[in-house]
């Protein structure tokens, strides 16, 4: 069954949405490599297909297509990236899986040593930003650019 564009229904929704994404791009002094890092990261485990395709994309502009297939066990290949990388998809993680982690003190304490304190409100900003992106790609069905 064909699914509601979202963005065409809620002009101004999507408006402010996208003003969000905007500000986290474009006006935080985080890297668009990890910026894009952590928005793949919060849309594998959303299950956001658009996003996945997106960020996947974006991020193989600067990144090896190795790297980026093993996103999702960064943890298992803790080499592959950098100390403020394995930071910022910890603290993705568990900020995206609030409800079960309640965003723990020892996972507070691990990005607050990581990031100056605007740059984890910044990053919290855009995990958030990708959450709700998240949540309106998938239940709607964004179509993904990538083709057989």
């Amino acid at each position: 069954m064909p699914r509601l564009n979202w963005s065409h229904v809620a002009p101004e929704g999507a408006k402010a949405l996208y003003g969000v994404h905007h500000y986290v791009v474009n006006r935080t002094s985080l890297p668009a490599e990890l910026i894009h890092l952590v928005f793949l990261r919060v849309s594998q485990i959303n299950g956001c297909a658009h996003c996945i395709d997106l960020h996947s994309r974006d991020l193989r502009k600067t990144m090896s297509v190795d790297k980026i297939a093993l996103v999702p066990v960064w943890d298992e290949v803790g080499q592959l990236f950098s100390e403020i990388e394995r930071a910022a998809l910890a603290w993705a993680e568990e900020v995206t899986c609030v409800s079960e982690t309640h965003a723990s003190d020892e996972a507070y304490a691990a990005a607050s040593a990581a990031f100056q304190p605007k740059e984890l409100v910044d990053l919290t900003i855009a995990i958030a930003a990708m959450n709700a992106f998240n949540r309106l790609g998938a239940p709607f069905r964004v179509p993904v650019a990538a083709s057989v």
